[in-house]
């Protein structure tokens, strides 16, 4: 699939209580899951009842997840990550997780001015 330049393409949810939480989403919302394997252990896959769309991901806070902020996390795709990291900063935003690889993707957490936090991905 190919992106644009600022488009919302995936959001998810990192907790250290993913069963847990999986099955409070189940329970309040009627989410269903698959679960998604990260090699030694398994993260969930968010689907839509009705659809069977996968939506959105809840991870394990485990190895490279370990610094992820608990909360739902909006990835959005944009053409540089690092070109973006520098104008965070210039602009008055931080890195909350540094610039890395996500499987084969550019992948950081910022914050902004406000402290609302979003994931860039490239």
């Amino acid at each position: 699939m190919e992106y644009k330049h600022g488009q919302i393409i995936w959001r998810d949810l990192t907790v250290s209580n993913a069963e847990e939480v999986r099955d409070f989403y189940k329970g309040v919302i009627g989410w269903e899951f698959s679960d998604h394997d990260m090699g030694d252990y398994v993260d969930y896959n968010v689907i839509i009842k009705e659809t069977k769309e996968v939506i959105s991901g809840i991870c394990h806070k485990r190895d490279t997840n370990h610094d992820i902020p608990s909360v739902w996390l909006t990835y959005v795709y944009v053409d540089d990550v690092s070109t973006a990291l520098n104008d965070v900063k210039r602009l008055g935003g931080k890195t909350v997780v540094p610039l890395r690889k996500m499987g084969e993707a550019d992948f950081a957490v910022i914050e902004d001015p406000a402290g609302a936090i979003i994931a860039l991905l490239h």
